[in-house]
Formats: C-alpha cells, sequence, structure tokens
C-alpha cells in the first residue's frame, strides 16, 4: 500500500539520521519525523512523499519511547538548532556513537576501536559563539535562529546552548534598534541593514565580543549602540562587519573595530589565546579541552618530534602540544587567524612553534625544501574533510603518526579509507561529544604507519 499526502499512519520509531530526524517504516517505505524519539509509536501525519521515502509529522504518540523527556525549551520544535532536548542524554550519547560506529564500518569499511562517547559535564549554555539572523518589524528586534530547512526566524533571545551572558548584549541592540530606526536585511530585495548579530565570549576570562553584521559601509547610530553594549558587563570589543554581497554566508571580509579592542583573550589548557572576529575557535571550551588532551594522549610526544599542524587556526592545538614536542609547525590559509596564533605564541612565551600561511601542499614544499621530516601530523578539518590529493602530500611527508580531528564521522569514514591504502591504520577512535543537544559529534583518531 502507498503512502499519500495527508494519510495519517502508525509508525514506530527505530532510529535517528545524522540530521537529527527520527525515522521509521511502513510498508518498506522509510518515513522521517522531527522530533520523534527511538522506540515511540506514533500517528505520523504525512506532508510529503517521493517513491522512496515520506516525511510526516507527529499527530498523536500512541506510546512514549522509555529515552522521551519533556523538552525544556519552549521553540525547541520549531528551532533547527536542537535535535534531542526531548531524548535523555545517556540514549542522546548512545545514538552519537552508533553513528560514528556506522559512519566507519559502512563508509570506511574500517575495523577499529571506537570508545564511548566522552560526555559533556553539562548541556547547557554552553557555546561561547552565536550568529542570530535578524528580523525588525515595527522598532522592534526579533534575534533567534532559522526554523529546520528554512530562512525562517525564530525569535529565541535565551537559547539553552548559549552563553546566558548573550542576552544582555541581545538586550543592548534591542535599544539600539529602538533608537535609531535601522531596518533588517531581507535576502528577497537585498535592502536593509542589519543582516546578523555575533557574539563571542572568551569563557575562562569573560570577555565578550559583539559584532553587527551589516549590508552597508557604515553604521547608523553607531555611538548610540556602543553606549549600550559598553554597559554589558564582561564587553571587551564592538566591531561592525560589512557584508554587502547576496549570499548566505554570514561574515563578510571586512571587519572593523569600533570600540575596544580587536581581539578577545581566553584560556585553553593553560595557554591563552586571542581571538578574532574570524577565526576558527571551538564553540565549547570545557569539551575543547577534554578533545586536545585526548589529541596529545594520542600525540605521545617525548620532546624529539616535530610536529605539523594543519588546517591550525589560532593554533590552539599546537600550541597547547608544543612543551612536550622539540617543534610545531602549523599551516593555516587564512591570514587573519595565522597572526593570532603568532601572537598566541608569543604571550604563551613558546619559542619551538613557528605558524606559515598557506595551503598544505606549500607547507609540503616548504618542509621539503628545509629538509624537515614531522614525525607526528595533526590534522582539523572542516566538515568536509581532506582532499585525496592532500591526504597523498600527508603521505609523501611519511610521519610515524596522524592526529585526525573530525567533525564529520562520515567525511573521516572516507579519508581513513584512503589513509588505510596509503599504509596507515586507524588504531582508535574517540568520539567527544561538543554539541549536546544536536546531532553533531565531533571525533579523534589516532592513526600509525603500518608494520
Amino acid at each position: 500500500m502507498d503512502i499519500k499526502k495527508n494519510d495519517d499512519i502508525k509508525l514506530n520509531i527505530e532510529s535517528v539520521t545524522s540530521e537529527g530526524s527520527a525515522v521509521g517504516h511502513y510498508n518498506g517505505i522509510a518515513v522521517f519525523v522531527r522530533g520523534a524519539v527511538p522506540g515511540d509509536i506514533i500517528v505520523a501525519h504525512i506532508i510529503k512523499t517521493s517513491k522512496k521515502y515520506a516525511i510526516g509529522i507527529i499527530k498523536d504518540i500512541i506510546t512514549a519511547s522509555p529515552s522521551r523527556i519533556k523538552s525544556d525549551c519552549p521553540v525547541s520544535d520549531k528551532c533547527g538548532g536542537c535535535s534531542f532536548r526531548n531524548m535523555t542524554y545517556d540514549e542522546e550519547l548512545k545514538y552519537k556513537r552508533s553513528r560514528v560506529v556506522d559512519a566507519i564500518e559502512r563508509i570506511g569499511h574500517i575495523q577499529t576501536e571506537i570508545t564511548d562517547v566522552t560526555a559533556a559535564d553539562t548541556v547547557y549554555n554552553y557555546r561561547n559563539k552565536a550568529q542570530y539572523p535578524v528580523s525588525i518589524c515595527d522598532g522592534e528586534l526579533f534575534a533567534g535562529f532559522y526554523a529546520y530547512k528554512s530562512h525562517r526566524i525564530i525569535s529565541c533571545d535565551d537559547c539553552k546552548l548559549q552563553s546566558k551572558n548573550f542576552k544582555p548584549c541581545l538586550d543592548a541592540f534591542a535599544k539600539w534598534v529602538e533608537h535609531s530606526g535601522v531596518t533588517s536585511y531581507n535576502e528577497n530585495s537585498g535592502r536593509g541593514i542589519l543582516r546578523h548579530i555575533y557574539l563571542r565570549e572568551a569563557c575562562a576570562t569573560g570577555e565578550i565580543m559583539a559584532c553587527a553584521v551589516i549590508n552597508a559601509d557604515s553604521l547608523p547610530d553607531s555611538d548610540y549602540l556602543v553606549e549600550q553594549l559598553k554597559a554589558v558587563r564582561g564587553v571587551k570589543s564592538i566591531c561592525v562587519n560589512v557584508n554587502k554581497k547576496n549570499s548566505n554566508v554570514i561574515l563578510g571580509e571586512k571587519t572593523k573595530t569600533v570600540w575596544g579592542s580587536d581581539t578577545i583573550t581566553d584560556e585553553l589548557l593553560g595557554k591563552k589565546f586571542v581571538i578574532s572576529p574570524n577565526s576558527f575557535y571551538q564553540v565549547n571550551r570545557a569539551q575543547c579541552e577534554k578533545l586536545y588532551s585526548k589529541a596529545a594522549e594520542y600525540a605521545s610526544l617525548n620532546g624529539s618530534e616535530t610536529v605539523l599542524d594543519l588546517y591550525c587556526g589560532v593554533g590552539t592545538i599546537g600550541i597547547t602540544m608544543a612543551d612536550k614536542a622539540k617543534q610545531i609547525i602549523g599551516v593555516e590559509i587564512v591570514p587573519q587567524a595565522i597572526e593570532n596564533a603568532k601572537i598566541n605564541a608569543k604571550i604563551n612565551n613558546i619559542e619551538n612553534a613557528e605558524f606559515l600561511c598557506g595551503d598544505a601542499y606549500f607547507a609540503a614544499d616548504e618542509l621539503k625544501r628545509r629538509h624537515i621530516k614531522p614525525n607526528v601530523i595533526v590534522l582539523d578539518p572542516p566538515r568536509k574533510g581532506c582532499q585525496k590529493e592532500l591526504l597523498g602530500v600527508i603521505n609523501s611527508m611519511s610521519p610515524e603518526k596522524i592526529v585526525y580531528v573530525s567533525c564529520d564521522s562520515a567525511t573521516l569514514a572516507r579519508d581513513l579509507a584512503i589513509l588505510d591504502e596509503y599504509g596507515y591504520k586507524a588504531n582508535q577512535i574517540t568520539p567527544v561529544d561538543m554539541f549536546p543537544r544536536t546531532p553533531h559529534v565531533e571525533c579523534v583518531c589516532l592513526l600509525t604507519k603500518k608494520g
């Protein structure tokens, strides 16, 4: 029997997808239902069908899963941020490990030890970075997050994931909006000024960076906004980012500091790090320390090694390993991040680290020219993983160990399979829950040269 739009069907929820949607099967057809929990038996109302799958919404819960809990967020069923606010944390961790196991075995065809997920100490207010899309109506600011798979803004100025210290900043922006009469950006027309409110916090020091992302060359009534934000505890940097491109990219290329410092300073594993608006920095500081500690454990340095840190960002991984290495060489393609990394090495009195601006191919040529052979290579690529050619370059350097940090187990699995062909065995993978209540999970993997 085919499933048709507007059908109501009884559905046993079996699992969760990588995007956080629950899934069950009806007459062999996969049915995806946002907000259901594995173990639920529900009545699903079908809103979309195709030959291979259907999408439904919960009409009724016949039997609730033992893992189902009541969401503590009033907009979690609408917002695209949290997928698991209605699921116990233990069940969430089981799902995340199973997702990693599935990717490594099904995509990578790799057999290796995968540990239990390193759990977070708290699932609340852990994010040190927020990028709020905004809408302004009759002088009132609505800031929040996009609904699932849409650009419809769900107003939420007190998100359970974001730092509690961000709400006073949003309140300051709201006063400025009311006072200045500024308009919000319209994606369809390309008109309007305020696109996003971008906030970062250095959790160890309490320093906050507040940034207005605008579709204009200058910020209207900027003095008033500065006065409002200066009154917020912790605000150290106020800046404006100009983005006049018609794209989904949040930040433009030009950022100007209008008050305070160009950077904020955080601490990780006893080291200080300055952070710029465009620099990559992990959003969960507490879990980041666990992740980097595991990466250092896998590197197992004794002071004689040269470590090549690819995709080094502001130098966090390399600098936290520098005390136990002979030499750290960090490589990053973003110039601002490299400048931050050099400052970070200096303020931590680290003299055995250098940072190069360029890609991995440039790094390989530079090290070859200097007759330097890395003993350990650390990889921390973006979600898309590494290009196959880059992995070939890494193989040509013939390191004894590779420590691979990944935010996507599917691309990690793909890259591990390629590295396996090059003779690098995945010894162990440790998943780390950097993003509680969302579908995402970070992994760190140790690879060693076979034989």
